[in-house]
């Protein structure tokens, strides 16, 4: 195809729904993007280093909650399919890369799941295609990390498009922050705001036009730098907020003072504040991961981000609070934390929702674990819970009939599905890390 083709041909193929579109890896993020495009018409492949996802799929179930089978079904019917098979990727005009970037052991950046994509992807790329990062990194990994092991590993000689010009012999190259929020029923996934950013103004151009179809609103920003550093910005801004509302808490606890009703008070001010509360710990893949992304890029220009570092530390240390508090409440019950029954209520990292990345749950069953206690859990989500990157557990999710057995019962997330009353009833002692049991007065519970 002539050179100045290239861009006049996608972007008509975007304009026209006739784009086929690939979205690499199909985790909380990438499968409910791929359902919304298919949802507007596009011809949509799934791509998945997980045999087990690629099976689920292909038989017209699922594995997220929030996303029923039924969901599944009706979008095979309009021709969604997934894939391992990375040479159908030359078949696609756009890829959307949608895998995970998380920390290593030391908190610093791993982006092992980026680079290895992108040496499946680059074999396969042909002029024109438009590849599109929307994992969650630290600002330069488009330009630093995927467009050069891209240009390296294509069998054409292939370049990221760049200025104005045209040769024919180029792909085109943006980062889209992902926005996703799992169990928010507020907010319809279309209507939350698109940030782009291009490489150049026609990748720009393309992945406006191609989220365009699908999103309400499209931000364009200058450069996949800006872009990057737009979603570390947005959840750095949640991270710091919460830290401050957590060690407000631990204050307030020695004050005698209750943060909640604090927090309810000063959110009637209708201007210059919002409200943020404290937990057991941060969850999820982006709040208790992208301070340190940031903070480690910092570095290359030889300055700490000490506000940002003091908020994680803040927030990485509540699971030991939470660990101090339910060894305090089993001591005024004159019994130890070593040998003592836990139960333990939600695993997920927030309410509603079967997510486990970063959850604080996990990190308090281990501290638990390791002082001598006697662990259980319940969760509606997880009937089990065994190994993940961080954690090996091995555990199965245990009824709530026979609650009196337990010491402690420590309430970790706040499911909907709960019967507090009931809880605090039938419990000889409850710990309650999120105010589930706000107005129960009882003096089995103790809240931290």
């Amino acid at each position: 195809m002539p050179a100045a083709a290239l861009f006049s041909d996608l972007k008509s193929k975007i304009e026209q729904k006739q784009a086929r579109v690939a979205v690499i890896g199909l985790g909380y993020v990438g499968l409910p993007l791929a359902l919304l495009y298919t949802e507007q018409k596009f011809s949509v492949t799934g791509f998945d280093i997980d045999a087990r996802k690629i099976s689920t799929l292909e038989q017209g179930g699922s594995y997220i909650f929030r996303i029923p089978a039924t969901e599944i079904q009706a979008a095979k019917k309009k021709g969604f399919s997934a894939t391992a098979e990375y040479a159908r990727l030359t078949e696609m005009d756009a890829i959307i890369i949608c895998v995970p970037t998380p920390l290593n052991e030391y908190h610093e950046p791993d982006l092992s799941f980026i680079t290895d994509t992108a040496k499946s992807i680059a074999p396969h790329l042909r002029p024109g295609h438009l590849v599109i990062l929307e994992s969650t990194t630290y600002p330069g990994t488009t330009e630093e990390v995927l467009i050069p092991i891209l240009e390296k590993g294509n069998r054409q000689g292939l370049k990221a498009s760049r200025g104005d010009a045209s040769t024919g012999q180029e792909f085109y190259v943006a980062f889209s922050p992902e926005r996703e929020d799992p169990g928010n029923q507020t907010v319809a996934r279309r209507d939350i705001p698109k940030v782009v950013g291009g490489l150049n103004a026609k990748a720009s151009d393309l992945s406006a036009a191609l989220y365009g179809a699908i999103f309400a609103r499209v931000v364009r920003v200058s450069s996949p730098a800006a872009a990057e550093m737009t979603k570390l910005l947005e959840n750095i801004y949640r991270c710091v907020n919460i830290a401050l509302v957590n060690e407000l808490k631990l204050l307030s606890l020695r004050m005698g003072l209750d943060i909640w009703e604090v927090i309810d008070a000063a959110a009637t001010k209708p201007f210059g504040f919002q409200p943020f509360y404290p937990g057991p710990g941060l969850g999820g893949h982006c709040i208790p991961v992208d301070p340190f992304y940031l903070s480690w890029k910092a570095k290359e220009w030889d300055f700490r981000t000490r506000f940002i570092e003091l908020a994680g530390e803040i927030n990485t240390n509540m699971p030991y609070h939470v660990l101090e508090s339910v060894g305090k409440a089993l001591n005024r019950n004159k019994k130890a934390l070593n040998g003592a029954k836990v139960m333990v209520l939600g695993l997920a990292y927030k309410k509603d929702i079967d997510d486990l990345r970063e959850s604080p749950s996990l990190t308090i069953i281990e501290l638990l674990q390791k002082d001598g206690a006697q662990v259980s859990y319940n969760d509606p989500y997880f009937p089990t819970v065994g190994k993940g990157r961080k954690y090996d557990l091995q555990m199965k999710c245990a009824p709530l009939d026979n609650l009196g057995q337990y010491d402690c019962v420590l309430i970790v997330t706040d499911h909907s599905d709960y019967d507090y009353a009931g809880i605090v009833r039938d419990s000889q002692l409850v710990v309650d890390t999120r105010n589930a049991t706000r107005g129960l007065k009882s003096p089995k519970i103790v809240h931290c």
